[in-house]
């Protein structure tokens, strides 16, 4: 027999958090995440997303012993602001058990009923910066530490119990050798005349941040016709600078600016974190941030987390002035392999700017959606 409990305590919330230690363990693409770090994304004095969303979280048991989990979750943002009904899912891990899954998935459709909702989508998170998809190929490439790894039974699940294919996106790769500059050296020198353009260079961490508000204003202007963008607001940027800025190389931020310093493009490029979380299995110390430090001073591997250009400048070469800049400090560091994070695979526009490195596809995610009423 399942029994699905909801999550009231901080110790139950732990387990929440461990629970894909322990289903995971024998897997070598599976990355874990920093426990403590985990918490604090649940944390709803802490994360200020919980000031535009909320969140349950459920434990499922058999026999005494967790054998799933999930996040029900509502972001009012997009529901009232929107005008997108959708109740949303994630952190949805199980073993290989219809009736696990079933029970889980049960208590989130429930939550979306009872808020007059009219179709649940997962799994994703809170937001655009959050992870999403579940993987449906490709399983055998150690997971990016901003995406979700998942067991291939999932999917069967997801169509046993009644869930339609959502959003599809893609991962690509492509080896630095594939990157020849005659495509992109005289065409930014162009740009950059045509346009008044500049490239900002970065040492200090410090000197990024005067900049990261405007980074963030341009994320969601760039990236607002997209149907299920929800804007970060001014409190999340605060949140996601301390989260994620300390965490990358200064170096690898690229910012364009115009020759009234307005920012028009950004990059935001991180060295592979996920075999050194893997050693550091959830924890920080005390060997886990040294092998963190490492991986951020001598990774070969590059993942382009996000790219964005103001809408007025698309299509008019920006992201070859990034692409120089770029070229240069991987060259230097001696990078060997280029990734890119989950983009739609409907996303056009994304896919003319990478052409000319013949990325490859190597594991796509999907999101799954069923209706409410």
């Amino acid at each position: 027999m399942i029994t699905v409990k909801e999550i009231l305590s901080k110790k139950d919330l732990k387990q929440f958090v461990k629970f894909p230690f322990k289903l995971y363990k024998d897997s070598k693409y599976w990355v874990p995440p920093i426990i403590n770090q985990e918490l604090q994304t649940f944390n709803k004095k802490k994360n200020p997303i919980f000031q535009d969303a909320e969140a349950r979280f459920f434990l499922a048991y058999k026999d005494n012993a967790i054998v799933g989990r999930v996040a029900a979750i509502i972001n009012w943002l997009e529901v009232d602001g929107q005008n997108q009904k959708k109740m949303r899912f994630g952190w949805f891990d199980f073993i290989d058990d219809l009736e696990v899954s079933k029970a889980l998935l049960k208590e989130v459709e429930s939550i979306g009923k009872s808020n007059n909702l009219d179709y649940i989508e997962g799994p994703v998170g809170f937001s655009n910066l959050d992870k999403v998809g579940v993987v449906t190929e490709g399983f055998d490439a150690i997971a990016p530490m901003v995406t979700w790894y998942n067991h291939p039974y999932y999917v069967k699940h997801y169509e046993a119990l009644g869930y339609q294919v959502e959003k599809v996106y893609i991962e690509s790769r492509f080896p630095f050798e594939n990157v020849k500059p005659e495509f992109f050296v005289k065409a930014q020198e162009l740009i950059k005349r045509r346009y008044s353009l500049k490239a900002l260079k970065f040492t200090k961490t410090e000197d990024v941040m005067p900049y990261a508000d405007k980074m963030f204003d341009l994320f969601n202007e760039s990236y607002a016709s997209l149907s299920s963008f929800v804007k970060i607001t001014d409190i999340q940027k605060a949140y996601f600078k301390k989260k994620f800025i300390s965490f990358i190389n200064p170096e690898y931020i690229k910012f364009v600016v115009d020759k009234n310093d307005k920012l028009i493009g950004f990059a935001i490029v991180m060295p592979a974190f996920s075999k050194a979380l893997q050693k550091a299995n959830g924890k920080l110390f005390p060997f886990g941030f040294r092998h963190i430090l490492n991986a951020k001073k001598n990774s070969k591997d590059a993942i382009f987390y996000l790219i964005g250009i103001h809408p007025e400048y698309q299509n008019k070469g920006v992201h070859a002035v990034i692409f120089n800049e770029y070229y240069e400090i991987f060259k230097e560091k001696g990078i060997e392999t280029c990734y890119r994070t989950p983009e739609l695979e409907d996303n056009e526009a994304i896919k003319k700017i990478w052409k000319h490195f013949d990325p490859v596809v190597f594991r796509r995610r999907k999101t799954f959606r069923k209706n409410l009423n």
